[in-house]
């Protein structure tokens, strides 16, 4: 059982940064790929980054491509979402994943965070 809490999100400026966080419990971190998903207001989840285990490897949406860099610390069970250049369009909130893969598909991700919100205003 992995549990996840994100953290981080909040009100940025349309070319600012934030930082999101999500810490898991558990000692079995180091063995899942992270993924991070967003969801806006009446659109579905969709997927925006993961991470294999190690660290080693990442893929990326193409819309934030050059912009997010996802990251993770298995001594401190925390996978990170740096984001930059924010457009308004990022507005969404943020969800951080655990599968024993990575992947670009929800279905395959075990364990789910409650969300964070990230709001970019123009």
């Amino acid at each position: 059982q992995v549990q996840l809490v994100e953290s981080g999100g909040g009100l940025v400026q349309a070319g600012g940064s934030l930082r999101l966080s999500c810490a898991a419990s558990g000692r079995t971190f180091s063995t899942y790929a992270m993924g991070w998903f967003r969801q806006a207001p009446g659109k579905e989840r969709v997927f925006v980054a993961t991470i294999n285990t190690s660290g080693g490897s990442t893929t990326y949406a193409d819309f934030v491509k050059g912009r997010f860099i996802i990251s993770r610390d298995n001594a401190k069970n925390t996978v990170f979402l740096q984001m930059n250049s924010l457009k308004p369009e990022d507005t969404a909130s943020y969800y951080c994943a655990a599968a024993r893969v990575p992947s670009r598909y929800s279905v395959h991700y075990n364990y789910w965070g409650q969300g964070t919100q990230v709001t970019v205003s123009s």
